[in-house]
C-alpha cells in the first residue's frame, strides 16, 4: 500500500513525487519508458530557468529522476493497464501486478500528432520540431515552414516570425481555422507566406532538414521548397487510453480538473500535459507538480493519510 502513486515520470510527475516524498508520503512512480517524457527527447532546453547556457533534455530529466529517487521515491517501469477507484482505495493495474494507494496523480502526458510522412522521424530533433517556443531560436535568420492552420500553428508561426528570416505556413485547406486576431496578424506579417490547399509528402536532407516535397490537393501539382526547419502543429494526443470512463474528459480526451488539480474522482488528481490547459512547457508542468501537493495533503489528512 502506497500513500501516493504517480503515473508518468515526466517533469510534472517527478516534481509531484519529489514534493510528496519530502512531505513523508510513501510514493511510487509508474513509467512506460525512460524518465522525462517529451522533455527527454529535446536536444537542448534553453528556456528553463537556472541554466543560462542551456541543458540537454535528457540531462535535465535525469537530474529530476536522481532527485526523486534521492528522496526515496520508488520507480517501476511498466505500462499501466488501468485504474480502479473503490471508495478511498485506488488500484493501479500493470499486467499481472496490482499496486494499491490512497491517492493517484495522473501525469501521463500527451504526445504530438505526427504527419506520418517520409523523413519526419529521421529528422526529429534535426530540423523537425513540434514546439516553436522550445526550438525556434535554433533557426534564427533561417527559413522555416509551419504545418497546420489552427490556433497553435498560427500563433507559433507568429512567434517564429520574430526570429526567423521567413516562415511559410502550409495548410491543407484554403483558409485558416485559427482565431480571427491570429489570422489577421499572420496574414499582415511580411515575413509569413502561405501555401494553401497543400500537404507535405516528404521531408528531405542529409544530416539536417534541407527541403520538403509537397503537393496541392486541388491541382495535384508537386513542388519542392527549401527550409531549415519544419514545425508541425496538427494537434496532440493525450495519453489517457488506460483511464477509467468515469473520469471527466474534454472532447479531445484531456482530463478535466478544478483549480486545485482535482479530477471528478475523489483522491485522483491530474497534472501536466494530460490535463486540459493552454500551455504545455516544462516550467508549467513543474508548476502543476508543485501545486498539486496542497489538495493532495488535504485529501490524505481527511482520509487517514500521514
Amino acid at each position: 500500500m502506497y500513500d501516493v502513486i504517480v503515473i508518468g515520470a515526466g517533469p510534472a510527475g517527478m516534481t509531484a513525487a519529489i514534493y510528496t516524498a519530502r512531505a513523508g508520503y510513501k510514493t511510487l512512480i509508474l513509467e512506460t519508458g525512460a524518465p522525462g517524457g517529451q522533455a527527454a527527447t529535446t536536444d537542448t532546453i534553453e528556456n528553463y530557468p537556472g541554466f543560462p547556457g542551456g541543458i540537454s533534455g535528457p540531462e535535465l530529466m535525469m537530474k529530476f529522476y536522481e532527485q526523486a529517487v534521492g528522496f526515496g521515491v520508488d520507480m517501476e517501469f511498466q505500462y499501466v493497464d488501468g485504474i480502479e477507484v473503490e471508495g478511498h482505495q485506488k488500484k493501479v493495474k500493470l499486467g499481472d501486478k496490482i499496486y494499491e494507494s490512497k491517492a493517484v496523480i495522473i501525469a501521463s502526458g500527451a504526445r504530438p500528432k505526427v504527419l506520418g510522412v517520409d523523413g519526419e522521424s529521421k529528422f526529429r530533433g534535426k530540423g523537425v520540431s513540434y514546439c516553436a517556443t522550445c526550438d525556434g531560436f535554433f533557426f534564427k535568420d533561417k527559413e522555416v515552414v509551419v504545418i497546420g492552420g489552427g490556433d497553435t500553428a498560427v500563433e507559433e508561426a507568429l512567434y517564429l516570425a520574430k526570429i526567423c528570416k521567413k516562415v511559410t505556413i502550409i495548410h491543407r485547406r484554403d483558409q485558416l481555422r485559427a482565431n480571427k486576431i491570429a489570422q489577421y496578424r499572420a496574414i499582415n506579417n511580411a515575413k509569413i507566406e502561405f501555401l494553401w490547399d497543400s500537404v507535405v509528402d516528404e521531408i528531405r536532407g542529409t544530416e539536417n532538414v534541407e527541403e520538403l516535397t509537397i503537393h496541392n490537393v486541388r491541382t495535384q501539382e508537386k513542388t519542392r521548397i527549401n527550409a531549415s526547419g519544419v514545425f508541425i502543429f496538427v494537434g496532440y494526443i493525450p495519453n489517457s487510453d488506460y483511464l477509467p470512463r468515469e473520469i471527466g474528459f474534454d472532447e479531445y480526451g484531456y482530463v478535466l480538473t478544478d483549480s486545485m488539480l482535482r479530477t471528478n474522482l475523489p483522491g485522483v488528481f491530474a497534472i501536466g500535459d494530460i490535463r486540459q490547459k493552454r500551455l504545455r512547457q516544462v516550467a508549467t508542468a513543474v508548476g502543476d507538480g508543485a501545486e498539486v501537493i496542497t489538495a493532495l495533503e488535504e485529501y490524505l489528512l481527511e482520509h487517514g493519510g500521514n
